[in-house]
This record gives C-alpha cells, structure tokens and sequence, in this order.
C-alpha cells in the first residue's frame, strides 16, 4: 500500500527529525525541508539509520517562493504538511527582531501561498506556549488569553496562529490547522541517533547541562534565582520530545479523517511544572553527573513559570505523554554521550 505523503519543513531539525521518525513508523511517507541554518545534515543520517531507508529530502528556504513549488510539484500528491521550519531561541530573538519576523511569518505566508496553489488542505502549525506570554494563573489551558509575548519569537507565533485562523475563516478556505502549542521538549530518541544538536553555545537548558556534565561547558549559568516561585528559578513543562513527536502523527491523523475543525488548538506539554533546580537535580540523580553551576542575572524575554493544562489533548486528540522527566534527562545524556567530548 503506498504511504499518504506529509511533508516536513524544518524535518532535520530537533523536533522535525524524531516527527519524521515517528512518521515513518506510523505508516506515513514523511517529506523532508530543511535549509541547515538550525540543523545538520548528520540528523538526516541519524533518521536514516534509524529507519533504515532514505527519507526524502530537499534543501531549500522555506521562504523561497519557486524553490517551495518546485517541491510540491515534483513530490506530488501531498496530503498534509506539519510546519517546524522557524527560528527559536527567545533571547535571540530579542537580539534579531528583524530577522525572526522575516523568517517565521515570512516562511508561513509562502508555505500558505503554495499549499493553496496545489491544493494541500491539512497543516500541522508548530506553535508554542510563548503565546500566552506571562500568565495570570496557572496551569495554562487552550482558552487562557494570550497576552503581549515576552519576546518577539512569541511574537511570531502569534502572529502566524493569527494568519492561520483568518486563513481558515476566509469564505471559500478549504485549509484545516491544528496548532500544536508546545512547551520544552526536551531529551532524545532512546537510540541516541538523534537529539538536540545546538550549533555554537546552547540557547536551551538541557544541551547547556549535557554539555557541562560532559566538560564541554565550564559551568553552567541558571538564569536569576529571584522569580516568583518555590525555589526563584524559572518553572516549565519539561516534555520528552518522542512524546512530542508522537503529538504530531495524532494530529496529522485527525486532520486525514476530517475529524477536526477548520482550526483546532491543543496544548502539548506533562502538565506538570518543573524548576530549572528540579531538573538539575533531576538529571544528577538519572545520570550519576555532578553538575558545576552557579546563578547569574534574569534573561531578557524569560516567563517566570508557564506549565501546561493538558486536558483537552487528552480527551480531544486522545494523546498523552508517557515518559517521565529522568527518563528524558537519562536520553538527552546518552545522546550527549554518543557525541563524544
């Protein structure tokens, strides 16, 4: 039977490559996009020996108009597309506004204008809880206001959560989202062929302790220890990102079935918050590392705390994550070890 075809942009990327695994696994024909501004090629390689086949794949900017029809023309038969393909990092992006605007609006507009011209009616939108900004309670659930992000990487998101509802709302729109809004994934495929892979000094939590547990990093910085929390460090929701990427097949699914609406908004994240403390403690105990850090300054753009209220992805889209925060912290330290010192 030939696989539905779902094209992944951003597909060597963190998220993207472990969504092209599970994809794959669920029966799909995952399409690979990525241009390696945030990735590396060897996360194809890594797929790849997971697999045991070659993944399609196109190296292109999503952002390039005649680059992104060529694809959709030569791949043909695109069913669905789930759309990873931006930049990331908060506090960079309060450093490059500019740049961040360009990309993750622009990139969405174009993706837009093609699927439209080829008649590619289901998207997965790649969205964040950065949407809701700094929260007035807590947990957060799908219907909490989203406020002024803290940084114009959420700013982004919103923006294109905003595109993507008018887009649906048009009279004669056959487009169907589901907006995935996502918390921290964090940790690795329990092959350790592929993981977070930051290029230069890590801009999230994790790689910045694997990489000091591995003495690449001298130490590591824990960002202000003066918030509004239990022990003044920052809380998120900590999710496996195998748990994430399994998200992505249910919800490309449900798009596939005509199950869902023309947008959908689902939170995916534990439901439990963790301090950054939590975690360090957490990965000492999984591993066995002693980690050397100290507490420096607040960072620009960082919530205080932010954790998920998971109920309408459980009861709607019927997913659940499964594994526990050792158990990611336990696979993001063998993946760091499969990358030697």
């Amino acid at each position: 039977m030939d696989r539905i075809k779902i094209l992944v942009t951003g597909g060597a990327g963190y998220i993207g490559s472990h969504a092209v695994v599970e994809l794959y696994e669920a029966g799909f024909q995952p399409v690979i996009i990525d241009n390696f501004v945030n990735s590396q090629e060897s996360a194809l390689r890594g797929v790849e020996e997971i697999l045991g086949v070659k993944v399609p794949f196109h190296r292109i900017d999503c952002n390039d108009l005649e680059a992104m029809r060529a694809v959709f023309a030569e791949e043909g038969s695109l069913r669905g597309v789930i759309h990873f393909a931006a930049y990331k990092a908060v506090g960079e992006s309060v450093q490059k506004p500019l740049e961040y605007y360009q990309n993750n609006v622009g990139s969405l507009l174009t993706l837009l204008q093609v699927m439209r011209e080829f008649g590619v009616e289901a998207l997965v939108f790649s969205s964040s809880c950065t949407v809701y900004g700094v929260p007035d309670a807590l947990p957060v659930t799908e219907q909490t206001p989203t406020k002024k992000a803290n940084s114009p990487y959420g700013a982004t998101k919103q923006m294109c959560e905003d595109i993507l509802r008018d887009v649906a709302a048009a009279p004669d729109a056959s487009l169907r989202t589901i907006l995935l809004r996502y918390f921290n994934p964090i940790g690795a495929h329990p092959s350790a062929k592929i993981g977070e892979l930051p290029l230069g000094v890590p801009q999230n939590l994790i790689p910045y302790v694997t990489q000091t547990a591995a003495g690449i990093r001298e130490k590591l910085t824990i960002y202000g220890n003066t918030y509004d929390t239990p022990d003044g460090t920052n809380i998120r929701d900590y999710v496996h990102v195998v748990d994430l990427a399994k998200a992505h097949v249910v919800a490309v699914q449900r798009l596939l079935d005509a199950q869902a609406e023309r947008v959908e908004t689902f939170n995916v994240g534990t439901g439990r918050g963790n301090s950054v403390l939590e975690v360090v403690q957490a990965f000492e105990r999984a591993t066995g590392q002693k980690l050397n850090y100290v507490i420096g300054p607040p960072r620009a753009g960082d919530v205080p705390a932010i954790y998920a209220d998971v109920t309408k992805s459980t009861q709607e889209l019927h997913f659940q994550t499964t594994s526990t925060l050792e158990e990611a912290l336990s696979s993001a330290w063998k993946w760091q070890l499969s990358l030697g010192a």
